[in-house]
């Protein structure tokens, strides 16, 4: 497929600068690539996606430490397990979390979704923007965007990373592991079979 739409390429200062200011950007990831756009400025997200608000966002940051202390409770030694054994890398987190960072990015839901990507362009570039709301890169209910042009011309203008070529990604999308605080015996709860193995990688 051709694609003429020209793109809009910022280095990692730039755009997490624009991130920042609430713009919306894209980049790619050790999976698919994102959309992403500060917490501030979430609802922007869902409009440029066309995404019904029901559909909750994913939190990215540069590390899990930072990532777990945004949950607006004291986070238990599993769920910090977990993370060292699936971050960097593709694995989302769904846990319970209250506060406004929370109510922003899942209005009404009590949970979070987490990610630190294994990639380490897209990590760089989080340590300048500080966490980001994310999604995946397309139009709701639309297949994802796998590659930059495919992104500008879904998106026109829109903000992607730079340089060229990206590195390349899976193509398959993160595994989720729910936490369940209501059984000790099984705490995790299987969401999505993604690119990361549960059980097998993560319990292995």
């Amino acid at each position: 497929m051709a694609f003429d739409s020209p793109l809009n390429l910022l280095a990692a200062a730039a755009l997490a600068e624009r991130l920042r200011a609430g713009e919306v950007g894209a980049f790619p990831t050790d999976t698919l690539p994102a959309l992403a756009v500060s917490t501030a400025a979430a609802a922007a997200l869902w409009q440029l996606k066309q995404r019904p608000a029901r559909k909750p966002l994913i939190l990215l940051g540069a590390d899990g430490a930072s990532l777990l202390a945004l949950l607006g409770m004291e986070a238990p030694p599993a769920w910090g397990a977990m993370a060292a054994r699936g971050w960097p890398g593709a694995l989302t987190l769904v846990l319970p979390a209250r506060g406004p960072l929370a109510e922003a990015l899942n209005p009404g839901g009590g949970s979070l979704g987490l990610r630190v990507p294994a990639c380490g362009r897209t990590r760089a570039l989080l340590r300048l923007s500080g966490p980001l709301a994310s999604s995946s890169a397309n139009l709701s209910g639309q297949p994802p965007c796998t590659s930059p042009e495919a992104l500008a011309a879904a998106f026109p203008g829109l903000a992607l990373l730079g340089p060229l070529p990206w590195p390349r990604g899976s193509g398959l999308a993160s595994t989720v592991l729910a936490w369940q605080a209501g059984n000790p015996t099984d705490p995790w709860r299987l969401l999505r079979q993604g690119a990361v193995e549960f059980p097998g990688e993560l319990l292995g």
